[in-house]
């Protein structure tokens, strides 16, 4: 853990610091506001003490500049006897807690346990977020606004949408923005790879199994359709499912039933289908491997997610995104990319679309340098 020290007083600073090393952590002093500000947006630290009463810049000024700046520090205000109204004003303005002088170990000790259990919340929360709702789509070029369109107009319906396009090129996240902008966005969205789910199990995956209806089936098994009544279903790399388990999703779109493997019975499920896929399903069908009635049924809406290289003009929003990103990840400072790296970067052929992009920046990030250069990218992309 990484602890910012910020007090115009040297003994008060360096005493504290000495307390704090003492228990293991990493501690940074700073003489007044602006040293701070600078300190604060230049490393990362988990906690900020700060004294309210400063020369050149109060204590409450630096806690509004980082802020302001995004700083997302728990940074706590250190009081003395006649600041506390002081103080609780600043809890009001984002502080996370003050300490009142004479300093006490034990409660110091305790701050920074709960700014840690804090930190680890918000971080926890964060991720949730984004395994709920999935991550935004970045960028602004023509073929991407284009996209938002698609989406802001077909999500509200329960139209089936087919997302076709390239490894790497989004599909997923498509799906997940029509999803959560629908009406069933409160509802479960389940994904399934039909790619990655052998064949002989893709069936008992999508519709589920009864106990004994095969030799693994140790207990009853609700299918990935049943999982998500009421919601969305994702079938990512649908060209791979086989002609049986094709047969029956076709039965579940025409007539919003459906029959566990082993059973019989009948079960209604209300579910609305978004596809996805790299192949021509088009030449799949010519080839005996795709039902053209299944297409048809799948493809009320097509959205064709371009490549990177057809839309350039968002690699530098990108790069932004993925280094605060990754840096995020690492609890490092975002490092910044020169003008011309950039502009090595939109030079570059990207056969793994965003997702090798991302991959590019994560080695660039841990390779290069500070800023990351265009002599960089020659280096290692």
């Amino acid at each position: 853990m990484k602890i910012l020290i910020v007090d115009d007083e040297r003994a008060i600073r360096n005493s504290l610091k000495e307390i704090l090393m003492d228990e293991d952590y990493t501690v940074d002093v700073a003489e007044d506001g602006p040293s701070a500000i600078e300190a604060a947006t230049r490393e990362r630290y988990d906690v900020i003490f700060c004294d309210i009463k400063m020369p050149r810049m109060e204590g409450p000024e630096v806690l509004e500049k980082l802020v302001a700046d995004g700083v997302d520090s728990a940074i706590v205000m250190i009081s003395g006897h006649g600041d506390i109204d002081t103080a609780v004003e600043c809890i009001k303005k984002g502080a996370f807690d003050f300490i009142q002088k004479p300093l006490d170990l034990n409660r110091i000790l305790i701050t920074i346990k709960n700014a840690t259990d804090r930190a680890r919340l918000v971080n926890d929360n964060k991720i949730l977020k984004k395994k709920v709702y999935g991550q935004e789509m970045v960028g602004h070029s023509p073929a991407l606004e284009h996209i938002r369109e698609m989406i802001d107009k077909v999500a509200p319906t329960d139209a089936r949408v087919l997302v076709t396009g390239a490894n790497g090129s989004g599909k997923e996240l498509v799906a997940r923005n029509l999803h959560q902008k629908s009406t069933r966005s409160a509802m479960p969205y389940i994904e399934v790879n039909c790619a990655a789910i052998p064949s002989e199990l893709i069936e008992s995956e999508l519709f589920g199994h009864e106990k004994g209806s095969f030799t693994s089936a140790i207990k009853q098994h609700k299918g990935k359709f049943e999982q998500a009544d009421g919601g969305t279903l994702f079938l990512d790399e649908v060209g791979d499912m086989s002609l049986a388990a094709q047969a029956k999703v076709l039965r579940v779109l025409q007539e919003k039933k459906l029959s566990r493997v082993g059973s019989d019975k009948d079960i209604e499920v209300n579910v609305r289908v978004i596809a996805a896929t790299n192949k021509d399903l088009r030449a799949e069908i010519a080839a005996g491997n795709f039902r053209e009635d299944l297409y048809h049924r799948l493809s009320v809406i097509v959205i064709q997610v371009p490549s990177l290289d057809e839309r350039k003009d968002d690699i530098p929003e990108l790069v932004a995104h993925f280094s605060g990103q990754i840096s995020s990840e690492a609890g490092k400072p975002e490092r910044p990319f020169t003008k011309e790296a950039l502009e090595a970067l939109q030079k570059k052929s990207w056969t793994g679309n965003i997702r090798e992009l991302r991959n590019v920046v994560e080695r660039l990030l841990i390779l290069g340098g500070n800023p990351v250069t265009e002599e960089d990218v020659k280096l290692y992309v």
